[in-house]
């Protein structure tokens, strides 16, 4: 499995601290940065470079961090295709996959620690779409989706 994460200066230390996390836990990992926490940087940029590996195969899941998780989520949720579930507790992680069938976790660098960051991601990947009656839901987004994007292109 390979995961992408990035975050912005915010949540340096806690994507750090996940890369290392994952890859002892022989899970590849694709660290799109930034590479320190010195320079103040745009959110955004890192979302869509997560989103875009996930959206291409390159990637099967996305983890995306900032400061409280908030804006990470609006950016990526942005990206047709992209499920971006913001999560501050295991449960929510896991409940995401199961029945939103999530493809990005967003996690909030300045409002978790590192031990419940490990839980929530660990619950994330773990966890399987259940289908049934959630593939409906998720169907259902994707015709939001649809219907938006061909709305725009006709504007």
């Amino acid at each position: 499995m390979i995961l992408a994460i990035g975050s912005d200066h915010a949540a340096f230390g806690l994507k750090d601290h996940l890369v290392r996390f994952l890859s002892e836990a022989n899970i590849q990992v694709r660290d799109v940065g930034p590479p320190d926490a010195e320079e103040r940087v745009d959110y955004p940029d890192y979302a869509k470079m997560v989103c875009e590996l996930v959206l291409k195969k390159e990637a099967r899941f996305g983890i995306l961090l900032c400061g409280t998780g908030i804006g990470m989520s609006i950016a990526a949720n942005k990206f047709p295709g992209i499920r971006a579930a913001l999560a501050y507790f295991p449960e929510a992680a896991e409940l995401s996959r199961r029945h939103n069938q999530a493809n990005v976790l967003v996690l909030g660098g300045r409002i978790m620690g590192p031990e419940l960051a490990e839980w929530t991601v660990s619950a994330f990947l773990n966890a399987e779409f259940e289908g049934g009656r959630h593939t409906a839901r998720v169907e259902k987004i994707a015709q939001l989706e649809r219907e938006r994007l061909r709305g725009f292109l006709d504007a």
